[in-house]
């Protein structure tokens, strides 16, 4: 049953995660074909900074609720579970209050040096609302998942999208003829308001739980002194390590468009190179992320109750599982990027974006790793590890951006080569620290050799057949050949014992299909 709460709650992010990801392309789409890359640069420009705002609101509280529920459920304790989740709201309520309305006020005076644009503090303004709206949300996903309860996150995820979808593109088409930026402010509308619309699905699986739930225990409930430090204690190394990303793209998000006009290109060809990168590049390089973060997610309330009743034997499982699936799901992906990346970037209206996303897809695979394994040490109870080696990478990534962004022979496409060395060397290392604490043993064939080697296959099964195949429609050609790579991959997997019928026995459903 433990196993299969597991796969079952990653199942269920995924499959929530994968339709988000596919109506998130026909978004990408539109943006890129109605509104235009100008626009989505300049509504990019703003994450960066309103998630630092985000980070400094939640202070790392829904993992560490999401760690500290998994634990207390595992061992019997569900009234101190829900002290703790009421503990964390009251927290985030009160941090989303005071954050939204400082930032408010106080981001006009700082946008000069924060956004390269001028055009994006409107922008940034629309967002802050939902600074308040997603700290709020962000305490009730915790708590679910920290009862491996996946399907409260899901459907608000999928609410939240669609809602996004609608109202974002609705709103930047009709603003769209006054500048810009008001495309942009359309956007930026559309999202806060996927968020309210989310956060009143998690509302209401939570007003149903109470009414369904017992919380009741024998064991003395902790104080609320007691509650608070463990929940800082596990927080706050989450905070650093996620306002260093969000410092590290705020950098980003200011150095390269600036780095593009040293290169040659004006203000507004940066910018609209910028939102090729995020709006075509990263959106498909990302696509695989759909299951490594649904993965990353249930890793941590999954190995924390393993820990806290002593199964080490678990732990090791599904350090184990989540390494290989990670590997097993992202290399096929990545071959097919690699060949048909200036098709795709094609359809997102973007050519000057190939060579960045298939440069991308040279260092994909430790991308997704270092999802995952930030995951396995969060759950281990080491969230400051991944910390350290994002401290470690970050600069590094900001220097080589530096240089290599402004070579014209170059542009984005020594941005990506940047991205690549940092995600090669925050996995690297966090393979080193999950072998170290958790005493795990890397068994490389399993993992990488034959996950590779089925790649290899997959990679000569495209590049013969891609210009043999008698179709001229692109979105056809597109599915037919990766359609034929992956069979040719799954095939090569079992035959060299990468994938094996108790694999897929174990997911849920599927494993039914096949049990006979």
């Amino acid at each position: 049953m433990v196993k299969k709460a597991f796969i079952r709650g990653t199942l269920i992010l995924f499959t929530a995660n994968l339709f988000n990801r596919i109506i998130a392309f026909v978004y990408q789409y539109l943006i890129m074909s109605w509104v235009g890359a100008e626009s989505y640069g300049i509504y990019q420009m703003v994450f960066p900074t309103y998630m630092m705002a985000l980070v400094l609101t939640t202070a790392g509280l829904p993992l560490a609720v999401s760690k500290m529920v998994s634990e207390q459920v595992a061992l019997g304790n569900k009234a101190t579970a829900q002290k703790t989740f009421r503990i964390a709201l009251t927290l985030l309520l009160c941090s989303g209050v005071i954050v939204s309305v400082l930032v408010f006020f106080v981001m006009p005076y700082l946008s000069g040096p924060l956004f390269p644009d001028p055009r994006v503090l409107p922008v940034f303004l629309v967002c802050v609302p939902a600074i308040f709206v997603v700290a709020a949300c962000s305490a009730f996903r915790g708590y679910f998942q920290g009862l491996q309860q996946m399907s409260p996150t899901a459907l608000a995820q999928v609410f939240e999208q669609i809602t996004r979808i609608g109202i974002g593109i609705t709103l930047s088409v009709k603003l769209l003829p006054y500048g810009v930026e008001y495309g942009a402010v359309g956007l930026a509308t559309g999202m806060v308001v996927g968020e309210v619309v989310g956060f009143l699905v998690v509302l209401w699986f939570y007003r149903k739980h109470r009414k369904q739930s017992s919380f009741q225990q024998d064991a003395p409930i902790p104080s609320i002194l007691h509650l608070m430090k463990r929940l800082f204690a596990l927080g706050l190394p989450i905070t650093a390590g996620r306002l260093i990303q969000s410092g590290a793209s705020t950098a980003d998000s200011i150095l390269i468009p600036l780095r593009l006009q040293v290169a040659g290109y004006s203000m507004r060809e940066a910018a609209t190179l910028y939102g090729q990168l995020g709006g075509a590049a990263f959106t498909l390089m990302t696509f695989p992320s759909v299951f490594t973060m649904s993965l990353a997610t249930s890793l941590v309330p999954a190995i924390s109750e393993a820990t806290a009743k002593k199964h080490f034997g678990t732990v090791q499982y599904r350090i184990a599982e989540a390494l290989r699936f990670t590997v097993l799901i992202g290399t096929p992906f990545l071959v097919f990027l690699y060949f048909f990346a200036p098709e795709l970037t094609d359809i997102f209206k973007s050519p000057n974006a190939a060579g960045v996303l298939s440069t991308l897809t040279i260092g994909g695979l430790f991308l997704y790793l270092q999802s995952t394994t930030s995951g396995i040490l969060q759950g281990l109870g080491y969230p400051q590890i991944p910390v350290l080696h994002s401290v470690i990478a970050s600069p590094i990534k900001l220097i080589l951006i530096y240089y290599l962004t402004a070579m014209p022979n170059l542009g984005l496409v020594g941005t990506a080569w940047s991205f690549n060395f940092a995600f090669f060397l925050v996995s690297f290392l966090n393979f080193i620290a999950i072998a170290y604490k958790g005493g795990f043993t890397i068994e490389l064939e399993k993992l990488f050799l034959q996950p590779l080697a089925a790649g290899m296959v997959m990679a000569a099964a495209i590049y013969f057949s891609r210009d043999r195949l008698p179709i001229d429609s692109v979105p056809l050609l597109l599915i037919s050949e990766f359609s034929l790579g992956a069979l040719v991959y799954l095939a090569t997997l079992f035959f060299n014992r990468g994938l094996t019928r108790q694999d897929i026995k174990r997911i849920p459903f599927i494993g039914r299909i096949i049990s006979f």
